[in-house]
């Protein structure tokens, strides 16, 4: 909830991030052709076919490991086109999705950490979709970098909402950017989640119409607020620590499945407009640790020279 900016990673400048949605493509094939069967072990992931008609596909999930576990099947950039989780030892389940032509990856996650043992599988039938595999690989990279910022951001974030739950004032301060860095780095994916962003991260002046800010502020430019200007740290701002790691273990659980679609491969200009940036002072570089909780920030500062992480 603020500014466009640059981003530090070139795929997030380039990608457009969207919901991920299923597609649908009517087939004749019979129904016993839609059916893969997937036996998940604690090192395997075996399926019954390697090629299936595209439309209405059906996994048969046994478990017969002693993890529990989870199934996916996958785009090749890692887009998630349907999960099962939860998949316990010696149960069986049934997962359903809707599939274009092209090629697919269907994952196995036992212990439900990493990213699983994969099987690569093709939808056949219809009109495949014409796929750059340079632009497969960067947004497989770009996915795998936010899901590492998430997951390192939130023991920081731990370490800032403890101190404030503690009441110690200096400590929170301290912790306060540190807690900030991964979602940041990941804003262009962590903003398409819109009932995420604005409880953690949307400033005073960017509550919606009849919101009370008494009420209704919530994340991290609250607590800052309290921190900075207040000077203090009260029942409510504990309340609201709390909440914060709450809404940001949901952020880390979905950031990494988020549909990234990047526009055609980039051709670089050959002009002399290529020329490297100046480089910051450290005058400049200083006063990016400025807190700016407050709502009077001026409207013609530059895009990208904000002055808090």
């Amino acid at each position: 909830m603020r500014p466009a900016r640059p981003v530090c990673a070139v795929i997030a400048a380039a990608a457009a991030v969207t919901v991920v949605t299923g597609c649908t493509e009517k087939s004749d094939a019979k129904d016993g052709d839609r059916v893969v069967k997937v036996t998940a072990t604690d090192d395997k992931c075996e399926v019954s076919k390697k090629e299936f008609p595209a439309g209405h596909v059906e996994l048969a999930v046994e478990n017969k490991g002693s993890k529990v576990t989870e199934v996916y099947v996958l785009f090749p950039d890692d887009r998630v086109v349907t999960e099962r989780e939860n998949i316990g030892p010696g149960t069986e389940q049934r997962v359903t999705a809707e599939v274009k032509a092209g090629e697919y990856q269907i994952a196995c996650k036992p212990g439900m950490k990493g990213k699983g043992i994969r099987q690569a599988v093709k939808a056949t039938g219809g009109k495949a979709v014409q796929r750059d595999p340079r632009l497969d690989k960067a947004v497989a990279d770009y996915r795998a970098y936010v899901q590492q910022q998430a997951d390192e951001t939130l023991p920081l974030a731990e370490t800032f909402a403890k101190a404030v739950k503690d009441g110690d004032l200096e400590a929170a301060k301290e912790a306060y950017a540190p807690s900030r860095i991964g979602w940041e780095r990941t804003e262009p994916v962590a903003e398409s989640f819109g009932d995420i962003d604005p409880k953690v991260d949307v400033r005073e002046d960017g509550l919606e119409d009849g919101q009370d800010p008494a009420t209704d502020w919530t994340g991290w430019h609250r607590m800052e607020k309290a921190l900075w200007q207040d000077e203090k740290i009260g029942d409510r701002e504990k309340e609201l620590a709390g909440r914060l790691i709450t809404d940001l273990k949901d952020w880390q659980n979905r950031v990494g499945k988020a549909e990234i679609t990047p526009p055609p491969w980039p051709t670089a200009p050959r002009s002399s407009s290529t020329r490297s940036p100046p480089a910051r002072s450290p005058a400049r570089r200083s006063a990016t640790r400025t807190p700016t909780w407050s709502t009077s920030r001026p409207t013609s500062r530059a895009r990208g020279s904000r002055t808090s992480c």
